[in-house]
């Protein structure tokens, strides 16, 4: 044996006893792991203690927890402070903070600042005082923020909602305390519309009580209304086959989302129909206008300069408006007009262009379609009894003007009608606004108002084919909480955390726990097992993460990511490593040896940590 061949001989032997040892050493026994608050979190001091219960619920759970959600729309930007208690198996929400960006002519949501990111980025520093003067001290280091971003973005093109995505969590990260979620899982993003409808229908249904219970209660739908894009949610029901055959079911395609919430799940049928908000569909009528000038005066553009009529502007008002046109339209990308409102009402012509709007007659690839050629299941047939909800712009338009909470489509009509008269003297259509507080004055100030509820009535009646005499809710809040996508964001975010905290590391890191507070006190005691690989690279600045398991049952590979300690986002730990299947002893024992060679390579100190699950 030469002496080459004995030192790979010694070098194999070390590396076998060092496993051996590891393994001797850190192999799970009986022993459960011990929660962060044995026995329950309880309240150090008043602020970060509640009236419904002295100890929370679950030993790896605070007694309080915070979340910040920032709605950035197409005309404002509103942050919300949630707090919710853990008195329960599930959070409870006990109080929300609200407030939103100053209005302004061509909106202040962050769209409108359009290149100017670091101004979009600081337009949200009204909304973060909100948030540090609510959340108590101790918790803010432990309070996740994120912002959303919603049709308004959207449409201003991916260079730069990019810049100003990245100037905001910029600001966030480096002059607030609050950690920002991670962009992996989507802390500071443009949201997906599918996403805005089903998170407005959590938040509905929980406030409603109709979710997060043990009763499976029927749910209701809801219908958004923002200003770049409106939303459709709701879960359709099929009657039983008349030979006893299988039932219909919900068509497959992007509409259809499947949903696991509160321990019941869901099939959910969704759209979001980008450029269908109120401010875009106010656009798209001007468009119909001015196209149907141009075909009437084909050979002059002398038009232009003088009023055009708009029969869907109230009697008497004029506006001077902007009508985007689009690319290679032959009097330009857009044009600026003074829109007059007829000499007398005109609601019916009004309504027929926003139909036109609609586009019924596109071609439907999966039918029965509503409008724009989208399939959506018959409303009269598969929810025909359930609430209703609408809010937003509806809610906004009709509620000043004095409409009950619950009201039919049909008299929303009868609304409309009466608006589109104006105020003539020889006529008493307004009289009944007279009573109603800030009405008159609603209506002096908005002469689209005629244009917003013909819109609203032909989206519902026409576009969505609900039925005239179908009852509708409006609402901007429940129990004191706002309505939105907002709630339902952080609710699922929360209950994924909960469940995600079933995972005990039982960590032991080389720096204090303090740091990672906000990963450590999500931890809970589960019966899986897992391996996990941690290295520290000299400083505290980077915590690498690697976790290489081949689960049996799901045959998923789990290749997770590090993530910037420093950047305040290590309460997204457990927002990205729920471990869905049992791992066996053999998974087990290949993640120890595939983790100790990658770890073996490694520059710099080495921990190796396991945490039984």
């Amino acid at each position: 044996m030469n002496q080459g061949q004995r030192m790979r001989y010694i070098k194999t032997g070390g590396i076998v006893a060092l496993v051996l040892f590891v393994l001797y050493y850190l192999l799970p026994g009986s022993t459960p792991s011990v929660g962060k608050f044995p026995g329950g979190d309880v309240a150090s001091d008043p602020s970060v203690g509640t009236a419904k219960c002295t100890r929370s619920y679950s030993a790896n759970k605070p007694l309080i927890q915070y979340a910040l959600m920032v709605d950035a729309g197409s005309t404002g930007s509103r942050i919300h402070v949630y707090r919710f208690n853990n008195c329960g198996p599930t959070p409870e929400l006990e109080n929300e903070d609200f407030k939103m960006t100053a209005t302004k002519e061509g909106g202040s949501g962050l769209s409108s600042y359009d290149s100017d990111a670091e101004g979009a980025a600081k337009s949200l520093d009204m909304l973060l005082e909100v948030a540090m003067k609510n959340v108590p001290d101790k918790l803010k280091g432990c309070t996740p923020i994120a912002v959303k971003a919603t049709a308004g973005l959207r449409k201003l093109g991916p260079e730069k909602s990019n810049a100003i995505l990245k100037a905001v969590r910029n600001r966030l990260e480096t002059v607030y305390p609050f950690p920002v979620v991670s962009e992996a899982n989507g802390g500071v993003e443009v949201m997906d519309g599918k996403d805005e409808g089903v998170y407005a229908w959590i938040t509905t249904n929980y406030l409603l009580g109709k979710i997060g219970g043990p009763d499976k209660n029927p749910t209701a739908a809801v219908f958004d209304l923002g200003g770049g894009s409106t939303q459709i949610v709701f879960e359709p029901t099929f009657a039983q086959a008349k030979d006893g055959g299988m039932p219909e079911q919900l068509a497959e395609g992007d509409h259809k989302y499947k949903l696991s919430f509160g321990g019941r799940d869901f099939t959910l049928y969704q759209h979001s129909y980008l450029g269908y908000g109120l401010m875009a569909a106010r656009e798209n009528l001007h468009k119909v206008v001015i196209d149907n000038m141009h075909k009437a005066n084909p050979d002059s553009n002398a038009w232009l300069s003088k009023p055009v009529l708009n029969p869907c502007l109230i009697p008497g008002t004029t506006r001077e408006v902007k009508v985007p046109l689009g690319e290679g339209h032959a009097l330009g990308t857009s044009v600026t007009v003074n829109m007059t409102g007829p000499t007398t009402g005109s609601a019916p012509q009004c309504r027929a262009i926003a139909e036109l709007t609609l586009k019924k007659e596109e071609k439907c690839t999966i039918a029965p379609c509503a409008f724009n050629g989208v399939h959506q299941p018959s409303l009269s047939k598969t929810f025909s009894r359930e609430d209703v909800y609408l809010f937003s712009y509806f809610y906004d338009r009709a509620q000043p003007l004095g409409m009950p909470e619950s009201f039919t489509l049909s008299e929303l009509k009868d609304l409309t009608a009466r608006v589109c008269e104006g105020p003539k003297s020889d006529s008493k259509a307004w009289d009944v606004f007279k009573p109603i507080d800030g009405a008159i004055k609603e209506l002096q100030g908005r002469p689209e108002t005629c244009l917003d509820l013909n819109f609203m009535v032909a989206l519902l009646h026409t576009g969505y084919e609900m039925p005239i005499d179908r009852e509708v809710k409006i609402a901007k809040k429940i129990k004191g909480n706002e309505l939105g996508w907002c709630l339902g964001a952080r609710y699922v975010s929360l209950e994924i955390s909960n469940r995600l905290t079933n995972i005990d590391m039982s960590l032991v890191f080389p720096f204090s726990a303090k740091k990672v507070d906000g990963s450590a006190r999500l931890a809970r005691s589960h019966r899986r097992s897992s391996m996990i690989a941690f290295w520290f690279f000299g400083s505290r600045r980077c915590l690498h993460i690697s976790v290489h398991c081949t689960l049996r049952r799901s045959r998923k590979r789990i290749d997770l990511v590090g993530f910037d300690l420093d950047s305040r986002s290590s309460h997204d730990l457990v927002m990205s490593y729920l471990l869905h299947s049992q791992i066996q002893r053999v998974s087990l024992l290949l993640c120890y040896f595939s983790s100790l060679r990658r770890l073996m390579s490694a520059y710099g100190h080495v921990w190796l940590l396991y945490g039984y699950l």
